[in-house]
C-alpha cells in the first residue's frame, strides 16, 4: 500500500502501490499543465462506507510515498 500526502491534511490516503504509480503520472501531468481538477474513490472496506473526493490544485502540496522501493511497479508495467 502506498500513501498520498495531499495538503495540510492529517490523513494520509492509503493506494495500493501500482493504482498509485498510475495516478502518480495522471496527476503530475496535469497539474504541470496548471490544470486544476477533482479526484474521488470509495472507502476501502475497513473504513466507514462512503466516498471523498480531493479537489487537486498545482500550488497545494503533494507527495507520494510508495511502500515498494522497486521503481518497476509502474505506469508501464504490466
Amino acid at each position: 500500500m502506498g500513501t498520498v500526502y495531499y495538503g495540510g491534511s492529517a490523513t494520509p490516503i492509503q493506494i495500493e502501490d501500482r493504482a498509485l504509480a498510475h495516478l502518480k503520472v495522471v496527476i503530475a501531468t496535469k497539474l504541470r499543465r496548471g490544470e486544476s481538477f477533482t479526484l474521488s474513490w470509495q472507502h476501502p472496506e475497513d473504513q466507514p462506507r462512503g466516498r471523498s473526493t480531493l479537489w487537486l490544485h498545482p500550488s497545494i502540496p503533494l507527495r507520494f510515498v510508495f511502500d515498494n522501493p522497486d521503481p518497476a511497479v509502474s505506469a508501464d508495467s504490466g
